[in-house]
């Protein structure tokens, strides 16, 4: 229940009647100052006037004041510039390791705030602040939501820039990494991004202009030119395959040649529950050929201004033998979509162009770069899933894919977690007496 007296801090909730310290000084709060998330005090930089003097520093919250001694902090000099104790329960006056003994005040948890609290903690509604939606400003929504538009986008621009940390500060590399965990698409994303960390792609750059040995070379580093990467009943006539043969030769000269490292095990690779057009094989193939047709390079991709220009530089083929397979040895039984759908390209914006965008415009300083990632999601429709309609059902408007990523980083690092003290929208649900 601390995070509640956190809440009741943070947003003034306090009594009618003056606040007072255990040694009966009145405590006038003129800034309850900086939420801090991290090690040290719970607050940094409050104001606050205690028996009439302005005293400037940090503010620590606990249930009972004996927390801090159970803490540590009267070994811990970052508690030294405490100014003030606030609990809920006065067992014990804090002593910092300098000698000090700050002020402490009792603050009450107000009955409503414990309520509602209680209310969101037990519902196994989604979204469980649902009630007060409907009621909820137009601006304060707006707001909220384009707050967890920007933080969507800083948090996996993070990773974006994770991955170029470790190709050490190469943009395309890092790009082929992000478009590949992109074509996972769920399931195969891990494997995919593993597969896209390891790819040799300076040996892939000397035989661009051959989409046979790009192929051998993707398919090859990814362990699916084993013919056991298939079901068992399968694997006799995938062995017989003359163009799986072909590849495999291909893949064993160009290993030598460059001395690659050992292929994944194939057997990271998923297929259950997958549409064939989503089978790693065939992904892989579109990617090779993405990268011999070289629109997709993240220079052109910088410059490309339009969903219509990136749609284009998306635009995937394969080589003949794709148009008819899903996987070696086993024609399809009807020919395959060798492109990437208008839906599928979105979604390839939305996890790859949008988020490579906003970190290479925040390493940059870049705004307009930042900027045209944001503008690129108000550009496409929002996905489709039964999370986003029931937001619409409370009454938020879903129509564009920033709208819907919004509520996306909503669901996963507010409502799944229990964070609705930290939400806007849980805010006002708390408001309510």
């Amino acid at each position: 229940m601390e995070q509640l007296l956190h809440y009741v801090w943070k947003h003034r909730l306090f009594p009618l009647e003056p606040l007072v310290t255990t040694d009966g000084q009145v405590v006038e709060v003129i800034d309850v100052g900086l939420h801090n998330t991290n090690a040290g005090p719970d607050f940094f930089n409050a104001k606050v006037k205690i028996g009439g003097v302005l005293w400037v520093g940090n503010v620590e919250i606990h249930m009972r004041a004996s927390d801090w001694r159970r803490h540590g902090h009267p070994n811990d000099a970052a508690y030294n510039n405490v100014v003030l104790h606030v609990v809920e329960n006065a067992d014990e006056q804090a002593l910092t390791s300098c000698g000090d003994r700050p002020p402490t005040l009792v603050l009450p948890i107000p009955e409503s705030v414990e309520r509602n609290y209680a209310q969101l903690s037990m519902t196994e509604d989604y979204p469980r602040c649902w009630p007060i939606i409907p009621q909820v400003s137009a601006l304060t929504v707006h707001s909220w939501m384009s707050a967890l538009l920007c933080e969507r986008l800083e948090q996996r621009a993070g990773r974006c820039i994770n991955w170029l940390k470790s190709v050490e500060g190469d943009w395309e590399r890092t790009l082929f990494i992000a478009l590949a965990r992109n074509f996972g698409f769920g399931v195969n994303g891990d494997a995919f991004e593993m597969w896209g960390s390891r790819m040799p792609l300076y040996a892939a750059a000397k035989h661009r202009d051959n989409l046979f040995q790009l192929e051998a070379l993707f398919l090859g580093s990814a362990g699916l030119l084993n013919a056991d990467a298939v079901s068992p009943s399968m694997r006799e006539t995938a062995r017989a395959d003359a163009y799986l043969i072909g590849l495999q030769k291909e893949w064993n000269y160009l290993k030598h040649k460059f001395q690659l490292p050992d292929e994944m095990d194939y057997n990271m690779w998923r297929y259950l529950r997958l549409r064939p057009q989503n089978f790693p094989h065939l992904r892989i193939a579109q990617l090779a050929y993405l990268y011999h047709r070289r629109t997709a390079d993240f220079a052109h991709l910088l410059k490309a201004n339009t969903r219509e220009d990136i749609h284009a530089a998306l635009d995937t083929d394969t080589s003949d033998y794709w148009q008819a397979h899903y996987l070696f040895g086993q024609p399809a039984q009807k020919p395959v979509s060798r492109h990437l759908s208008a839906a599928t390209r979105d979604l390839v914006i939305v996890n790859t162009v949008c988020p490579m965008l906003f970190a290479h415009g925040k390493e940059h300083n870049n705004e307009d770069e930042t900027a045209k990632a944001l503008s690129l999601l108000e550009t496409l429709r929002a996905e489709r899933n039964n999370i986003l309609r029931l937001w619409q059902r409370c009454g938020i408007r879903v129509e564009t894919a920033a709208d819907s990523q919004a509520l996306i980083q909503l669901k996963r690092e507010y409502c799944d977690k229990h964070e609705c003290l930290r939400c806007r929208f849980g805010y006002e649900y708390m408001k309510r007496t």
